[in-house]
């Protein structure tokens, strides 16, 4: 790519479109989609949701591809997907956010309105029905895929070293 820059011509470097678009996924599209991640209480729906989400992201990218075979274009699938990008799943860069404000959470005093919300537990009466699932279910349940279930997260989380090394268990786990 040729720009003018003052009186001389500068000859930049060009990516190639997929390049561009991946560095425009990752610096836009996501920060976006996961802003507020750390607070969220995650179900399946909504863990099929945002995996969709990102894969049809991923399929404009990388657009069809031609079938060795029979020559015809087809979508790429699943698994091709996540061949071709190499990053977390965004799931997994959900979960690992969660667990770093896990951390912070744990860290802080009882008093504080960020940790009586989120840990905390409301008086009264419960509404009838199953209870939803709460943000420290989805800490539990992060921690069980590293095979730390029935641990104190809270104790966990006041030692650095083991929790970051929970987190990045976490999101280098290849389960989607």
């Amino acid at each position: 790519m040729l720009t003018i820059i003052g009186c001389r011509i500068v000859c930049l470097p060009v990516c190639s479109p997929k390049k561009l678009k991946i560095k425009i996924y990752r610096t836009i599209i996501l920060p976006v989609v996961l802003y507020g991640c750390e607070t969220w209480s995650l179900t399946l729906r909504k863990k099929r949701r945002l995996r969709v989400f990102e894969n049809k992201v991923l399929r404009k990218v990388f657009g069809p591809m031609r079938s060795e075979v029979t020559g015809e274009w087809r979508k790429l699938h699943n698994g091709e997907l996540n061949v071709l990008y190499f990053s977390p799943s965004i799931v997994r860069m959900m979960k690992s956010r969660r667990m770093r404000w896990a951390e912070h959470v744990a860290l802080m005093e009882e008093g504080r309105g960020v940790f009586r919300v989120l840990v905390g537990k409301p008086g009264g009466k419960r509404p009838l029905g199953r209870p939803q699932y709460e943000w420290e279910d989805n800490i539990k349940m992060d921690l069980q895929e590293v095979r730390c279930e029935g641990m104190d997260w809270i104790e966990l989380a006041q030692d650095r070293e083991r929790w970051r090394s929970r987190v990045n268990a976490i999101i280098n786990l290849l389960v989607p």
